[in-house]
């Protein structure tokens, strides 16, 4: 931190004073943050779960009524400013590909039939601007290997992370919107957390608060509910700073043989680099068949 200092000069008898304000100082030396462009979507999971529907379909192109998963998700990402979305993807993935790819045979087909709104909406499925950049996690080593599977793509620049199969209803453009937001403010780890009364908050990572309101002291995993340090669950909503590939390189591999992305963060949070923002709406777990005809049945009630 820089101090108020009050330099005192002597010249020709004259004293003269010269103040730095920290806080003038600060801003005049302060680097600009940069600014979210990128998310990550890890989609190399087999959506075992859904089997035989996921045999060769991914999971993440089941549909909530009208539009798959992944493209809430790519949406989500779009309203928060992100024009770079980078797809971790393994073997039968190549559908989510195709699906934000142009298709010229289908469109002009559609148009022969006089059906431009539907040609339109398929031309359309990503606004101009938006890229998207697909990686290959070869074996499957847990979220943090997925993540770390993107870094070259990421670079140096703070990032977002979707988990599609995190279904989440909002107020406004999405929490991602306001995870990005909370980076601004601080240049800190954004986690997207949500309140969980009773038992089944054993299902999640939880959060251990720290004494500062929205600081995060560390993650436990799935803890008993007698053991939780709280009633904030972290959900599939994330905005990373970049040195978390750093940590995740040098991780001891975790539970399962994999690299747990909450272990990196629970390091971040070591040095106070880790902060949470509350949902401000509903989650389905699409990764159950039940949370998934949750989800169908909440977005079809919405268009009545």
């Amino acid at each position: 931190m820089i101090t108020l200092r009050l330099l005192v000069v002597i010249h020709c008898g004259c004293f003269k004073f010269i103040v730095l304000n920290c806080l003038t100082l600060m801003k005049a030396l302060r680097v600009e943050l940069k600014k979210i462009r990128k998310a990550v979507f890890p989609v190399a999971g087999f959506g075992t779960r859904f089997l035989p529907a996921t045999k060769a379909m991914p999971k993440e192109l089941l549909p909530i009524v009208d539009k798959p998963l992944i493209q809430y998700a790519a949406e989500e990402a779009i309203a928060a400013g992100i024009d770079t979305l980078i797809f971790v993807t393994g073997r039968n993935k190549r559908a989510i590909e195709d699906h934000f790819d142009n298709n010229i045979e289908l469109e002009r087909a559609l148009r022969a039939k006089g059906k431009h709104a539907q040609a339109d909406m398929i031309k359309n499925i990503l606004p101009d601007g938006v890229e998207c950049i697909f990686v290959r996690q070869p074996e499957q080593l847990g979220l943090g290997h997925a993540v770390l599977c993107a870094e070259r793509v990421v670079g140096d620049d703070p990032f977002a992370v979707i988990l599609a199969d995190d279904f989440l209803t909002y107020e406004g453009n999405g929490i991602t919107s306001d995870l990005v937001r909370g980076y601004a403010r601080s240049g800190k780890t954004q986690l997207s957390v949500m309140e969980i009364a009773g038992p089944d908050i054993s299902k999640y990572g939880v959060i251990v608060p720290n004494k500062r309101p929205g600081s995060v002291a560390g993650l436990i995993e799935k803890p008993s509910a007698l053991d939780a340090p709280s009633n904030l669950a972290s959900v599939g909503r994330y905005v990373l700073t970049p040195d978390i590939f750093g940590i995740l390189r040098n991780l001891t591999v975790g539970s399962g043989g994999e690299i747990q992305l909450a272990d990196a963060i629970n390091t971040q949070a070591e040095n106070d680099g880790v902060e949470s923002i509350i949902l401000n709406g509903c989650r389905f777990d699409c990764g159950s068949i039940r949370g998934y005809l949750d989800a169908i049945r909440y977005v079809d009630d919405s268009k009545q």
